[in-house]
């Protein structure tokens, strides 16, 4: 049945529309995988930090981790610690200090992490040098991210203003001289750090990739046509061979009928 011409050409347009149908699902896969590519932001492009974030405003999704540079000046005695915090895979302090800058002509508050250090007696040892050094406008580059969500600290009673995050409003609240400024909500990874601690470990963002799953869902689509075409000439020859079966066994039947009456009438 399958061997016979017709068949075997509906074969052969079968499978050939079934390679149009898999060509365009993998086309389809293509474009999916193509619209999802990470596009790489060119965050270890130092820009001015006017130009990625303002005062009072969610830091955007495309500048988080942009190293940024601006010029201000740390307060001295504001610097405050921050426990618990990984420095390649080590857990110690955090130094954050204030930084007052200029914009628009007015002062803004920013939070700077300026080094780590593995115990607390190293880290407040660098927090009183830098509290005897005088408030000096410099340069300052590093990596900016947004504000943390605020953390309970684990000993309350010994130290209820001890923090394990940089929650901003935290920091706000033990700041000098802010009342009325405007402050940034988000901190920056200061790049070097000051004697006596660490360079805190800041690499770049990880860039997220996102399939284009409307894309997937056509090249599936098109496979199960591909398959459907297949399936289409196997049944559409079962069906033709049920039939030519049963128009067999009915003439077959219809012939036994005809020989039994032949015979009875002769007898």
């Amino acid at each position: 049945m399958m061997l016979r011409p017709r068949w075997i050409g509906a074969l052969i347009f079968a499978l050939l529309l079934a390679a149009g149908f898999a060509w365009l699902g993998q086309w389809q896969l293509e474009r999916a995988v193509e619209s999802g590519k990470a596009v790489e932001a060119p965050t270890e492009t130092v820009l001015p930090l006017a130009q990625v974030a303002g005062p009072g405003a969610p830091l955007k999704d495309v500048a988080v981790g942009q190293l940024v540079e601006f010029t201000g000046t740390f307060v001295p005695g504001d610097d405050q610690l921050l426990e618990g915090r990984l420095n390649d895979g080590k857990t110690g302090w955090w130094v954050v200090g204030h930084v007052n800058l200029e914009r628009d002509g007015k002062p803004v508050a920013l939070a700077v992490a300026r080094g780590w250090a593995a115990d607390e007696t190293t880290a407040r040892a660098a927090m009183a040098r830098l509290a005897e050094e005088p408030a000096s406008e410099q340069r300052i580059v590093g990596r900016i991210l947004p504000d943390e969500q605020p953390q309970l600290p684990s000993d309350k009673k010994n130290d209820p203003t001890a923090m394990r995050s940089l929650g901003v409003g935290q920091l706000y609240n033990l700041w000098h001289g802010v009342d009325g400024m405007d402050v940034y909500a988000a901190y920056v990874v200061q790049r070097g750090a000051p004697e006596g601690l660490v360079q805190i470990d800041s690499p770049p963002p990880i860039a997220q990739t996102e399939l284009n799953w409307l894309n997937v869902f056509y090249a599936a689509e098109w496979i199960i046509f591909a398959g459907f075409a297949v399936f289409l000439w196997y049944r559409l020859v079962k069906d033709a061979k049920a039939r030519e079966d049963e128009e067999r066994e009915q003439a077959e039947a219809s012939a036994e009928a005809q020989e039994s009456a032949t015979a009875g009438t002769v007898e």
